[in-house]
């Protein structure tokens, strides 16, 4: 079977762009926390990785193209990836080539002349900001995402049936490995809090968690609750594709059984142990 994958036609490369000093960066701190996304800012790029580049109108479409292609791999996993940088004409945007522009339209001139001559108004954003706090503008960015990755009930569509007693890396890893290669995933949930001490957590409590977790996928995740299936059966030829998801050995180990113990996180790492 082949697989076609969905996130490329999501909006996962997102561009803040503005003046200098407008709040990009601002911005894209609160993103990459609600997101869970991968960041690419570009004044570290160019100190860490492209020092030899300057501000001549060459080197900025350089480092445009650059920051592009970093962005696009980075999004290979599914996941958001956010560059913010000025990104100040048409032509460097157009070879940035972001699946969704923020236009961080608050003041007039940034502290660089230069700068502030060679900027371009956008002719295509998805949002502008012009007031309001840094707060206010995340929540907007992500109802704007939210509103353009609708959940379609007619659409294909992954199904992933578990008890989640805790949701854990692990799972996300296959529910973003279900919406890569469907476009969307409907969680079917088992309302099995508390018949044993291997189920400690309620529907409510392990639907807030899988929710939080994955706030990145926004409306192409659905949660439903079923009873406690423990057995299922189809006819034949109704067409379902059913196949086991491979993780790596790593992710393999991850267990709800450690986590509920207390020897390991939800991330898969050992608890109190130092980050490397």
């Amino acid at each position: 079977m082949s697989i076609i994958d969905y996130t490329k036609k999501m909006k996962r490369k997102i561009l803040i762009m503005g003046l200098p000093g407008s709040g990009k960066t601002t911005l894209a701190e609160i993103l990459v926390s609600k997101l869970s996304a991968a960041w690419f800012n570009a004044d570290a790029v160019r100190q860490d990785i492209y020092s030899e580049l300057g501000f001549d109108l060459e080197d900025r479409m350089t480092h445009a193209k650059r920051m592009g292609k970093l962005c696009d791999w980075a999004k290979i996993g599914g996941g958001y990836v956010i560059a913010d940088f000025v990104c100040p004409t048409q032509e460097a945007r157009e070879a940035f080539n972001s699946d969704f522009t923020i236009w961080v339209d608050r003041i007039r001139e940034g502290r660089y002349e230069d700068t502030n001559k060679l900027f371009q108004a956008p002719m295509h954003y998805d949002v502008r900001l012009t007031d309001g706090t840094p707060e206010e503008w995340a929540d907007e960015v992500i109802e704007k995402l939210n509103e353009s990755e609708a959940w379609d009930d007619q659409a294909p569509t992954a199904l992933l049936i578990g008890r989640y007693q805790p949701f854990h890396i692990g799972h996300k890893t296959l529910v973003a490995e279900a919406i890569k290669r469907t476009g969307q995933c409907c969680i079917a949930l088992r309302n099995v809090g508390g018949i044993d001490e291997k189920n400690p957590y309620n529907y409510e409590q392990v639907k807030k968690n899988i929710m939080g977790a994955c706030i990145e996928f926004g409306n192409k995740l659905k949660i439903i609750e079923i009873p406690n299936i423990t057995d299922v059966f189809y006819g034949r030829g109704v067409g379902y594709n059913i196949e086991q998801l491979e993780l790596s050995k790593e992710l393999q180990e991850v267990s709800a059984t450690k986590i509920r113990a207390g020897e390991i996180g939800p991330d898969g790492k050992p608890l109190g142990k130092r980050p490397e």
